[in-house]
């Protein structure tokens, strides 16, 4: 690194640690202090005072303020390059730490989101922690892409493909949808009829935030003269207004069948079914806790499949 070292020698900050230099890196990156400091955990004010005091320390600015938030100045952007890669040199050493071969002891730090985390993988990872006591799990479901590159989680569940670079992803299952409606709802309003577009029907959709989602985007072409009453961004909030009796909606099989007062609506429409996929960083491939659980969780997919994905098992397209 001769060259970021030149230029730190430049600007006077070999005596400046690395963990006031990644709070640069952090504002540049995010555009304000807020979301800097949301992204190293910590609080605005901490990242604000640092940053006041860094800049005392070089006697110049880092950052304008400006309407649209911080703006880098000509020191800083002339950084941000050297930041980038001391950070990269500084995760691709972090995780030759993480992957160190420790065996079934240590912590893993797993990411999902909404349902899938909740219902199917966090009670696959309680299973395999009860069984390695040396092992601290934890799981965070959230909408957010971690990148696992940058060491925010070991593991990753996804619906689709991973698109960061180095990344090890392994399809592990599918996941199937159908219509779903409370009886009540059709006892009252009957079963919707694809000739007429569902007229007189109500659905319940994903918010807008979440865009076109596969399993989800061909029920309004079907239904295009049904009245979409509600939109809302996780299953639960689907499930209670379903079975309130007030719409239908699409939902995962594996859910909604499990639930007596939910039937499945007929619907002259192949039922959606998307892939579940588990990726990790290259570096911990060979890391035995992080290969041990990936094993663990492709075996207790397997054990679900017939509930995951009804479909495959009713076209006797597999052993389930």
């Amino acid at each position: 690194m001769p060259v970021i070292r030149k230029c730190m020698e430049q600007v006077g900050l070999m005596s400046i640690g690395w963990d006031d230099l990644k709070i640069v890196l952090a504002i540049a990156r995010n555009g304000s202090l807020s979301a800097a400091a949301r992204a190293l955990g910590t609080t605005q004010p901490t990242v604000s005072r640092r940053l006041e005091a860094l800049e005392r320390s070089l006697n110049a600015k880092l950052f304008d303020r400006d309407a649209g938030g911080l703006r880098l100045t000509a020191l800083a952007q002339s950084l941000v390059g050297g930041l980038e890669q001391m950070d990269a040199g500084a995760l691709a050493v972090q995780r030759q730490v993480a992957a160190r071969d420790t065996g079934l002891s240590g912590q893993i730090l797993v990411t999902s989101l909404d349902w899938l985390g909740d219902e199917v993988i966090a009670p696959m990872l309680a299973r395999f922690g009860a069984l390695h006591p040396g092992l601290v799990i934890e799981l965070i479901n959230d909408t957010k892409v971690f990148n696992l590159a940058r060491r925010e989680a070991d593991l990753a569940f996804r619906f689709g493909s991973f698109s960061q670079e180095n990344l090890v992803e392994r399809r592990i299952g599918d996941i199937a949808y159908g219509l779903y409606a409370a009886r009540s709802y059709l006892e009252r309003h009957g079963h919707p009829e694809a000739a007429d577009g569902f007229n007189g029907h109500f659905l319940v959709l994903l918010d807008r935030a979440a865009g076109e989602v596969p399993h989800e985007a061909w029920l309004p072409l079907l239904a295009h003269r049904a009245r979409t009453v509600l939109r809302a961004n996780g299953l639960r909030a689907h499930l209670a207004a379903i079975r309130s009796g007030a719409a239908m909606a699409v939902l995962p099989s594996f859910i909604a069948e499990a639930d007596p007062t939910l039937l499945r609506v007929a619907v002259a429409h192949p039922m959606p079914v998307r892939a579940v996929r588990v990726g990790f960083h290259s570096d911990m491939r060979d890391t035995p806790r992080v290969r041990a659980l990936v094993d663990f969780v492709v075996q207790e997919f397997s054990q679900l499949r017939a509930r995951l994905n009804p479909q495959e098992c009713t076209a006797g397209r597999s052993t389930c």
